[in-house]
């Protein structure tokens, strides 16, 4: 299980130029692309956990199809002063339906995870999260720990080497499936309340999936 890393633009850059010079070969049978073909769709087919209510998860595909993101309006975990014990603790699971043109394939090569975190002295807060394609049991994951006192936007970026890449096997009809998990303890004071989200009002922090493409053998 990868840890998640912040990296920096001059780091990913470099990782991208490796990942551009390896050989096709390296693609498992198929040809690497540069860009996403066209006709790609993507839509929710599934969406359930305390931390996703009906109507608050949204996905959307770029327009270049070289990523999609999720973004929830209702994701937050909390704890400390009157809080549900239940709000400590929120999940989401979302099942999603990725059209892809015959003759294509996907893997998910880097994963950009977004949100706030307001913690008391005291408390600490977890992020997991996790994906894979229906069907198979092998996927990416990533944990993250933060710590209080803290008030501030966090993110983990989940960087996958080309050579772990999981290809969706060519030729099936397989949904690709996100679990995601928030966890947050009391602080030291209980009357004070800390909560860590993931989620955005406003639509600006979004959970990004980036693709990588190839074509089937």
């Amino acid at each position: 299980m990868r840890k998640g890393i912040a990296i920096s633009a001059a780091a990913a850059a470099a990782m991208a130029l490796t990942a551009a010079s390896v050989s096709p070969a390296a693609a498992s049978g198929g040809r690497l692309l540069e860009r996403g073909p066209s006709g790609v769709t993507i839509e929710i087919a599934t969406v359930n956990g305390s931390g996703c209510p009906i109507g608050t998860a949204a996905v959307a595909l770029s327009p270049d199809k070289e990523a999609f993101t999720v973004t929830y309006s209702d994701y937050m975990a909390q704890a400390g002063a009157q809080s549900n014990p239940r709000d400590m603790r929120k999940n989401c699971q979302i099942n999603m339906k990725v059209h892809v043109p015959q003759g294509f394939t996907y893997a998910i090569a880097k994963v950009d995870y977004r949100g706030y975190a307001f913690l008391e002295k005291g408390s600490n807060a977890t992020m997991k999260a996790s994906y894979y394609f229906q069907g198979m049991t092998k996927g990416g994951s990533v944990e993250s720990g933060l710590k209080g006192p803290k008030d501030d936007n966090w993110q983990e970026t989940d960087l996958v080497p080309i050579e772990e890449l999981i290809w969706k096997p060519c030729g099936e009809l397989r949904n690709f499936n996100i679990n995601t998990e928030l966890r947050v303890t009391a602080p030291t004071d209980k009357t004070q309340t800390s909560f860590i989200t993931m989620d955005s009002t406003d639509g600006s922090i979004k959970t990004v999936y980036h693709f990588k493409w190839r074509t089937c053998p």
